[in-house]
């Protein structure tokens, strides 16, 4: 397949510039703001904006999606520095951070989450993959289950954010992921053992 055509300087710049003021429009204004707004903010026409994102939806996933891959970046480092899982914990701290400040994201929060397809499905992609990595280490490690998924630890998340998400609430958000991470440590031997000779609990 041949490479895609390169995008000119100018197109470059005005695609940097509209996305750079959506950032700035949805954290003040919301992420209804009109899209002409952002045009004018930008410095471009509304033509500009639509050549290059087709619908809100397409630019607020786009926005989304730069400053996730920005945390998504710090799962080697977090690697380099922690064990798996306490890496994956601390990865977890720094999602909810994001996820609590006001970036004016908060509404796409449950589309991104939820979505299986477009507009969010890249930007669902970052997340499962860097939380699949961090997953991948520590069941290596041998103290983290290996059959949780990484879309259902991304759901779970998005749950604590949605839940938990202000910042009044750091301190319970921070106990609920807790929570998340003794559900994914693997079974100490005497309670697997307990589980497979004691009784059956009811459904």
């Amino acid at each position: 397949m041949p490479d895609p055509p390169q995008m000119r300087a100018d197109a470059l710049r005005n695609r940097d510039l509209l996305l750079a003021s959506a950032s700035s429009l949805f954290v003040t204004e919301g992420l209804e703001v009109s899209l002409k707004a952002i045009a004018r903010h930008a410095g471009v026409g509304i033509g500009t904006l639509f050549r290059h994102f087709p619908s809100r939806e397409a630019l607020i996933d786009e926005v989304y999606r730069t400053e996730l891959a920005a945390v998504a970046a710090l799962v080697p480092g977090l690697l380099g520095v922690f064990p798996p899982r306490e890496a994956l914990r601390a990865w977890m701290d720094h999602y909810m951070e994001y996820m609590t400040t006001d970036t004016g994201m908060a509404v796409a929060l449950r589309e991104v989450v939820t979505s299986r397809g477009l507009p969010y499905a890249r930007s669902r992609a970052i997340l499962t993959s860097a939380i699949a990595a961090l997953l991948n280490e520590a069941t290596a490690e041998g103290n983290i289950r290996n059959d949780v998924p990484a879309d259902d630890v991304l759901a779970a998340l998005g749950g604590i954010a949605l839940a938990a998400g202000r910042p009044t609430q750091r301190d319970q958000a921070a106990r609920l992921m807790n929570l998340l991470m003794a559900g994914l440590a693997v079974a100490a031997a005497s309670d697997a053992g307990h589980r497979r000779g004691g009784s059956v609990r009811p459904k």
